[in-house]
C-alpha cells in the first residue's frame, strides 16, 4: 500500500513541478539566454530530485528484500521448532506465531495478526478460556518486567492435557512503554509424566526398602555395603553408618566367610541368585543370630552395579527346631528309660531283700550294710528318675538345707575323687535359707555334675553356694579339667550326646530335666584346657 502512495506522490510532484516552473517562466520577462539557463537549472534540479527518489526506492527495495529474507528465516525457524512460539505487541495483539501455536489453539485458518487473545477466543470454543487466561498471565509478565517462567496446563480435545514450560520475555522502548512480548512454551508432558513415574517408583522403592519388615541391603562391586534399612540396628546392634562403604564380613561368622565370597562372585559375575541360604551373624554383644539370606544382582541399563538382598532372622525358628529335635529324642529316651527302669527294679528288689536279711542275721559290718542299703535305695531312686524321662511325675517338695545335701554328695563321691586324684572341696554357707526341693533329685543333679568334672581330668573341683538374689540360690561347680569346646556346649543336655568313651549322654539330660522341674536354670561356661564352670540357680520357695 505504501509503495503505491509513493508512486502517486512522485507523479503528482512531477506534474506540479513542470506546470509551476513553466508558468513562472512565461510570466517572467527575461532574455532567451537567461531562460535557457533557468531551463537547464530546472532540469538539473528535476534530475537530482528524481535520482534521489530512485535511490531511495532502490534502498527501500533492498531493505525490503533483506527484511523479507529475515522474516522468511524467522518463519522457517519458529515453524521448525517443536515449541509454542508467539510474538505480541505492547498491547497484546498477535504479530507472529508458528504453526505449532496455531494448531494448538485450533486457529490455523484465522487471520490472527493484530488480534488479542480474547478476540481469538471467539474463534475456538474449546480453547476460549485458555486464551483468555493468557492475557492474565501476560499482564503478570509485563508487571515483572523481566523474563519469567511458569508451568501452563493446556487441555486436549481427547480429554488429556499437555504441560508446557512457558517463558515470557517482555521488551520495552527507551521511554519505558511496552514494545513486544515473546512467548515460548515447550511441551514437557512426557518429561513431567516420566518424573511422576520416577517419583512413584522411588516411593515404591522407599516403601520396599525402608518399611520392609526384614533387613534389606545393597552391596557394590567392591563388596562394600552401600545402603541398608533401619533394621540393621536391630539385627546387629550397630548403627548403620558404622558399616556404610565397608565390608560386612566382620559381622559374619568366620566359618561362613568362604560361602559368602563364593556367593558374591556367583551373583555378580554369573547372575545366579543366592536364595534362602543360612549364615550366622555376630552381633555387637558377640551373640549369634541365624539369618536366611537371599541376594540378587542389581542391574541398571543392562549393567551389573551391585547386589540387593534381604535377610530374615530365623534364630527363634532354629531354636524351635532344636527343641523339637530334643523332644523327639526325649520321647525315644523316655520309652527306653521306662523299660530299663522296670528291668532294674526287679533284681534291685532281690538285692535289697538279701542285704536286709544279712543285716538282721549279723551285728558285724553294720555300717557297711547301711551304706549298701543307702546305695541300693539311690539306685532305686535313679531308676525312678529314668521314669521321669518317660512320664512326668508328681514331686514331693521338702524344706532342705543345701549344705547338707552337698555334704552327703561329697561323702558319696569322696572315694571316687581320691581314686582319680581329684580334690573335692565344698564350701559351706550357713547364711543361706532352706530351700523347697525334692532332695533325691538334687542329689542326683549334683552327683552328675561333679562326676563329669572328675572324669574331665580335673585336679580339683570346688563347690560354692551363695544367694543370686533374695529368691534364688546360686550353686557354682568349678574345675580345672580339659574343658568343653564351643560346638559341644551347644549340644549339652541332648540325649545320647556324649564325648565320653562309655557315656550315654543321659546324665545331663536327666540333670536338665531336674532343674526344669525345680523351675531353675543351669548354664555352662568352659574354656578348652582351662576348665569348666557350671551355675545352677534354684528358687528358694516352691515354684
Amino acid at each position: 500500500m505504501n509503495k503505491y502512495k509513493i508512486l502517486i506522490g512522485y507523479v503528482l510532484f512531477s506534474f506540479i513541478w513542470i506546470l509551476v516552473t513553466d508558468n513562472v517562466l512565461v510570466t517572467i520577462n527575461i532574455s532567451k539566454e537567461a531562460l535557457l539557463v533557468f531551463q537547464n537549472i530546472k532540469g538539473f534540479i528535476f534530475v537530482l530530485i528524481t535520482s534521489i527518489f530512485i535511490y531511495y526506492l532502490v534502498l527501500k527495495r533492498e531493505a525490503y528484500k533483506t527484511e523479507k529474507q529475515e522474516k522468511t528465516k524467522l518463519s522457517l525457524l519458529i515453524n521448525s521448532m517443536v515449541d509454542f512460539v508467539n510474538f505480541k505487541d505492547g498491547e497484546g495483539r498477535w504479530t507472529r506465531a508458528n504453526d505449532f501455536a496455531l494448531r494448538l489453539f485450533q486457529i490455523e485458518n484465522v487471520n490472527y495478526i493484530g488480534k488479542k487473545d480474547s478476540e481469538l477466543a471467539e474463534y475456538t470454543e474449546f480453547y476460549a478460556d485458555a486464551l483468555r487466561y493468557c492475557e492474565t498471565s501476560d499482564e503478570q509478565a509485563w508487571l515483572e518486567g523481566k523474563p519469567s517462567r511458569c508451568i501452563e496446563i493446556i487441555p486436549m480435545p481427547d480429554g488429556t492435557t499437555k504441560t508446557f514450560d512457558t517463558i515470557k520475555i517482555p521488551s520495552f522502548y527507551e521511554n519505558g512503554s511496552r514494545k513486544e512480548l515473546v512467548v515460548m512454551g515447550r511441551d514437557v508432558t512426557e518429561k513431567v509424566e516420566a518424573e511422576k513415574k520416577l517419583a512413584e517408583s522411588e516411593q515404591r522403592y522407599k516403601s520396599l526398602f525402608e518399611f520392609n519388615p526384614e533387613l534389606v541391603y545393597m552391596i557394590n562391586l567392591d563388596g562394600k555395603l552401600t545402603d541398608v534399612n533401619e533394621h540393621f540396628v536391630r539385627f546387629t546392634g550397630f548403627e548403620k553408618g558404622k558399616f556404610i562403604n565397608k565390608s560386612v564380613l566382620p559381622l559374619i561368622a568366620s566359618k561362613d566367610h568362604s560361602r559368602v565370597r563364593e556367593a558374591f562372585n556367583s551373583v555378580i559375575y554369573q547372575h545366579t541368585p543366592w536364595i534362602n541360604e543360612e549364615i550366622e551373624l555376630i552381633q555387637k554383644d558377640r551373640s549369634v543370630k541365624v539369618l536366611r539370606c537371599t541376594s540378587m544382582p542389581m542391574i541398571i541399563n543392562d549393567k551389573t552395579v551391585g547386589i540387593i538382598g534381604y535377610a530374615v532372622d530365623i534364630t527363634k525358628e532354629k531354636e524351635t527346631e532344636l527343641l523339637l529335635l530334643k523332644s523327639e529324642k526325649l520321647s525315644v529316651v523316655g520309652e527306653l528309660a521306662a523299660s530299663v527302669a522296670h528291668e532294674i527294679r526287679n533284681p534291685l528288689t532281690s538285692l535289697k531283700g538279701f542285704v536286709q536279711m544279712l543285716q538282721a542275721d549279723s551285728t558285724k559290718n553294720k555300717h557297711y550294710y547301711n551304706i549298701m542299703l543307702d546305695e541300693l535305695e539311690r539306685i532305686n531312686i535313679i531308676s525312678s528318675e529314668l521314669l521321669v524321662l518317660a512320664k512326668p511325675q508328681k514331686i514331693q517338695f521338702q524344706k532342705i538345707n543345701i549344705n547338707h545335701l552337698l555334704a552327703d554328695v561329697q561323702q558319696l563321691l569322696k572315694s571316687e575323687a581320691n581314686l582319680y586324684g581329684v580334690t573335692l572341696d565344698v564350701e559351706v554357707n550357713t547364711s543361706i535359707p532352706l530351700i523347697d526341693c525334692e532332695p533325691n533329685q538334687l542329689k542326683q543333679l549334683f552327683i552328675n555334675i561333679i562326676k563329669n568334672s572328675i572324669e574331665a581330668s580335673a585336679n580339683y573341683v570346688t563347690v560354692t553356694v551363695g544367694m543370686a538374689n533374695n529368691q534364688s540360690i546360686d550353686i557354682t561347680f568349678k574345675d580345672n579339667g580339659c574343658g568343653i569346646d564351643e560346638d559341644r556346649l551347644q549340644h549339652l543336655g541332648e540325649p545320647f550326646y556324649s564325648m565320653k568313651e562309655k557315656g550315654t549322654g543321659l546324665g545331663l539330660t536327666v540333670s536338665y530335666r531336674i532343674v526344669e522341674f525345680h523351675k531353675g536354670k543351669i548354664s555352662f561356661k568352659s574354656v578348652v584346657n582351662k576348665g569348666t564352670e557350671v551355675n545352677v540357680l534354684l528358687p528358694t520357695t516352691k515354684p
